[in-house]
């Protein structure tokens, strides 16, 4: 209270009970300041000269309080104070415990003018300024809403995803149902294609789909939300725990979704999630429209004027949802994928590494030491082997490529007759893959008597209608490719008429 005006009112003459009630305070109290006064030795009017500060400092202020039940309340109130964080805390539990507890106890009333008087220190609230295109802020609302089963009749509670660009505030709403991984993404990616854009960070509270581990300096994002965000080119930024004033503007917007949206929804009958959504987003087109009171626009008028702009692009494909498995790569040089049974190469050289399979719906990726190591379209199929044709070794790659046109340009490098020779040895044969290991070999022969000695040879067999790999080898092992044929000697005659029941040479050798 103001001392000055107590001194003042007494040296115009004024009672103490007068002066108490133009103050508006008890009789008693002007008693006993007027008693401080008297007993200081001082005069009143020195006294109205001092500043406030220095008539504190002189006379405290008196009380009229029963100072032992008074210091027991306050002891109580160390204890109350204690409790204050603890989650379910009430004053009025602890009211009725000190009610129990003292005999001679403060109505609720004074309870609680005591406790805020010793506690006054409020926390301060901090105004945030949002930047446009900077945050986008998540949450599932408390409240749940309902699709009817039609075969039972049965109310299934779904859950409801609302995401806010804060400095505009406009938003989206979508149920789902339930608040895992999937079904959080899935949201996600709805509201990011329904913005139009991607800000730079999403602002969630902790919930276990988002944040594997949570901590106040360095939280553990979930592998499969931080994916969601690499690939939108965004990070997540999750609020501090029991925090939710990090993301008031979007806990409002809930309150406002129940207002706006469940409302109206109260009456109205769903069999599906889609019947839900599309109703939801009939009521979500109204609720963007409405004009703010002190701003005179809208929602959607402020997003489009102020913070469309400054979202990123959004990527060509949607995100799709990332699984992981661990495989070794086999001999062969595959990974066995094991949901699908199927099986993927990767590059020859990793061979007996250990392997990370990042897959979606459409994609297997596989990893080592944290580089994708091969991509491969996922097959729809089970029990398949996917081959890349670069994973595999010169010596497999071959082997993959053998084919008559493969064995003819091989033989056509050493020529024509050796080309030719192996075009009627793969006509002649009933099963490809043993005429290709006797084209090999017949090509192989160059190696040991070389191409020049090989092409003659063909020459003679060619000649000759004789196509069988052990007979060439014989001719060159015999030196024949070096003595002429018959058919090359212009005085040859053969002995035996022409007739077309004579068999030729080729039915002797």
């Amino acid at each position: 209270m103001d001392l000055k005006q107590i001194i003042s009112l007494r040296l115009d003459g004024l009672s103490n009970r007068k002066t108490a009630a133009l103050l508006g305070i008890s009789r008693n109290t002007v008693n006993a300041y007027m008693k401080l006064f008297e007993a200081c030795g001082r005069p009143l009017s020195e006294l109205k000269e001092l500043e406030n500060q220095e008539l504190q400092e002189l006379f405290p202020s008196c009380t009229t309080i029963n100072n032992p039940r008074y210091e027991r309340l306050m002891q109580y109130f160390e204890k109350v104070n204690h409790a204050r964080n603890h989650p379910g805390f009430t004053f009025h539990y602890h009211y009725l415990e000190y009610q129990q507890q003292e005999p001679d106890a403060y109505s609720y009333t004074q309870f609680m003018e005591h406790y805020h008087r010793k506690f006054a220190k409020e926390k301060g609230s901090l105004k945030l300024d949002h930047e446009a295109g900077k945050e986008v802020f998540i949450d599932f609302a408390g409240k749940k809403l309902h699709i009817t089963d039609k075969e039972t009749g049965e109310l299934l509670p779904v859950e409801v995803f609302v995401a806010l660009l804060p400095c505009s505030q406009y938003t989206y709403v979508e149920a789902c149902f339930s608040q895992k991984r999937k079904d959080l993404i899935a949201c996600m990616g709805h509201s990011l294609g329904f913005f139009g854009g991607a800000p730079k960070a999403i602002v969630s509270d902790n919930l276990k789909s988002a944040v594997a581990r949570s901590s106040k300096y360095e939280p553990d994002i979930n592998r499969s939300f931080k994916d969601f965000a690499n690939h939108y080119n965004c990070v997540v930024n999750p609020t501090r725990s029991y925090a939710p004033q990090d993301k008031a503007l979007v806990e409002n917007a809930v309150h406002l979704v129940y207002q706006r949206i469940y409302y109206p929804l109260r009456e109205m009958t769903f069999f599906s999630l889609a019947e839900l959504n599309a109703e939801i987003r009939k009521l979500l087109i109204r609720y963007n429209d409405l004009l703010f009171q002190r701003k005179g626009a809208s929602r959607k008028e402020l997003f489009q004027s102020i913070e469309r702009a400054y979202l990123k692009p959004l990527p060509v494909r949607p995100y799709e949802m990332k699984d992981y498995r661990r495989a070794k790569v086999q001999k062969m040089g595959y990974v066995y994928f094991s949901p699908d049974k199927n099986y993927y190469s990767v590059p020859y050289r990793y061979i007996g590494k250990s392997t990370k399979i990042h897959y979606t719906k459409s994609m297997v990726e596989v990893y080592y030491n944290h580089e994708r190591i091969a991509i491969h379209p996922r097959s729809a199929g089970r029990g398949n082997y996917l081959t890349i044709k670069e994973h595999l070794s010169s010596t497999h790659r071959n082997y993959r490529d053998w084919s008559p046109k493969y064995f003819a340009t091989l033989a056509g490098k050493h020529g024509p007759h050796v080309e030719a020779f192996v075009k009627h040895l793969l006509a002649e044969g009933d099963y490809p893959e043993s005429s290709y290991k006797k084209a090999m070999g017949v090509i192989q022969l160059h190696k040991s008597y070389g191409s020049e000695r090989l092409e003659k040879a063909c020459k003679r067999a060619v000649d000759a209608e004789i196509y069988s790999y052990q007979r060439l080898k014989n001719i060159l092992k015999n030196r024949l490719d070096l003595v002429e044929s018959n058919s090359e000697c212009p005085s040859f005659q053969s002995h035996i008429p022409c007739h077309s029941n004579t068999r030729g040479a080729k039915h002797y050798t």
